[in-house]
């Protein structure tokens, strides 16, 4: 049975996936790519004495993880992030990597998840991998270039006079081609002006740091 409700006032939403892509990918959908199967042993690639380093050697191993932050257990919504543990032998790390899509406020739909050995040497060793595989803009650094930006989907709705449960495919939210993104950095500097795709995406490729939208 349809349960009528009043809908909510036409509204562009920009989604903005932190740390992202590829110029090339500003073409791209958000269709679904293999994840990847990594060597299982790649290295060395030099002395690792600290988390931070295992991390890094992990990102070299896999560039699509490059931009990814540390687990925050006081974030919401946290899509991907990575722990560091002391793995048995002298000076060695297990680094654990998930990344996750759909609906990650209430704990993300799907996920995937890595855990990766290093060694002091830099030496980096897959244990373990599974999970659904991963779209190409839900990568901390989507379609796998290793560069920094910003990924951004523009959709409007609600299309229709009322929503209604469970809602109609025709009233579901779309996407905007030609919307005008302005980015400013943190002194509110321009720093680019883009425009939508006909799928309502854009990539920017962005230095690290702090940006207005």
């Amino acid at each position: 049975m349809q349960r009528p409700r009043p809908a909510r006032p036409t509204l562009l939403i920009l989604a903005i996936v932190a740390v992202a892509a590829v110029l090339a990918a500003c073409g791209g959908g958000a269709t679904s790519s293999p994840s990847p199967t990594p060597n299982p042993t790649v290295g060395p690639v030099g002395p690792v004495t600290t988390p931070e380093q295992a991390v890094a050697a992990v990102v070299a191993h896999e560039p699509r993880l490059t931009g990814i932050g540390p687990l925050d257990p006081d974030m919401i919504g946290q899509s991907a992030w990575y722990e560091v543990a002391p793995a048995s032998g002298v000076g060695a790390f297990l680094v654990s990597v998930r990344v996750g899509w759909g609906d990650c406020p209430a704990g993300c739909i799907n996920e995937h998840s890595w855990v990766y050995a290093v060694q002091p040497d830099g030496t980096v060793s897959l244990q373990s991998e599974g999970g659904d595989p991963v779209p190409p803009d839900v990568w901390p650094s989507p379609v796998g270039a290793g560069r920094t930006g910003l990924f951004i989907t523009a959709v409007s709705g609600p299309h229709c006079p009322v929503e209604t449960v469970p809602p109609q495919p025709d009233c579901a939210p779309r996407p905007v081609a030609g919307a005008t993104v302005i980015i400013r950095d943190a002194r509110g500097s321009e720093v680019a002006s883009v425009a939508t795709d006909a799928g309502g995406v854009v990539v920017v490729e962005l230095a690290p740091g702090d940006y207005v939208v």
